[in-house]
């Protein structure tokens, strides 16, 4: 059975959106558990989180893109992290990230850096979207990575947009295939 806990801040709900494409996708995998450990606004993180984490055998980080970053309840949850970090409690467990902001960059990729370089401090094994990029005249917000992330799930929220019509299709068809590809590979290697 793959153990997978999904950890991530979301400020206006585009973000929650985008983690429960990732959850559908690691649970369409057969003998899958997923534990979403949202981070409130005060950027603490729900009862028995700690425990969940230490569990798991992957651990996936959501954050939107706030000012080239992570929003800073993420930060919180992160620089908290240092206690498990000091053991290397979550070394060898598998690792992915994903992000959203309103604009085309966004330096999305700021924060994505900033969760595998989490990721690294931990000791954990990072897994990307492993998805070439939609980068044809042809392609559009429906299509499967059209923002072209690999190292994490990508999206855009434009910033008048609610969470209702956005993230679109495409952003959340990739989110569940990173939740895919890492329930896939926890199984691979749960014990």
């Amino acid at each position: 059975m793959a153990n997978i806990a999904l950890v991530y801040y979301s400020g206006y709900g585009h973000t929650a959106k985008l983690a429960k494409a990732v959850e559908e996708g690691a649970l369409s995998v057969e003998n899958t558990v997923v534990h979403v450990l949202r981070i409130d606004d005060e950027g603490q993180l729900p009862d028995g989180a700690w425990k969940r984490l230490a569990d798991a055998d992957a651990v996936i980080y959501g954050s939107p893109t706030y000012m080239g970053g992570p929003a800073w309840q993420f930060k919180r949850f992160a620089d908290t992290s240092s206690r498990p970090w000091q053991d290397l409690a979550w070394k060898d467990k598998l690792a992915a990230g994903f992000t959203n902001s309103g604009a085309l960059n966004g330096d999305k990729f700021s924060t994505l850096t900033y969760l595998f370089t989490l990721s690294q401090q931990h000791g954990q094994i990072w897994i990307g979207t492993g998805l070439p990029a939609a980068n044809y005249k042809r392609n559009g917000p429906n299509d499967l990575n059209w923002t072209g992330g690999f190292s994490g799930a990508m999206a855009i929220s434009p910033v008048d947009a609610s969470p209702e019509e956005a993230p679109r299709k495409g952003d959340l068809d990739t989110a569940r295939h990173l939740g895919k590809r890492v329930a896939q590979f926890a199984g691979r290697i749960a014990l």
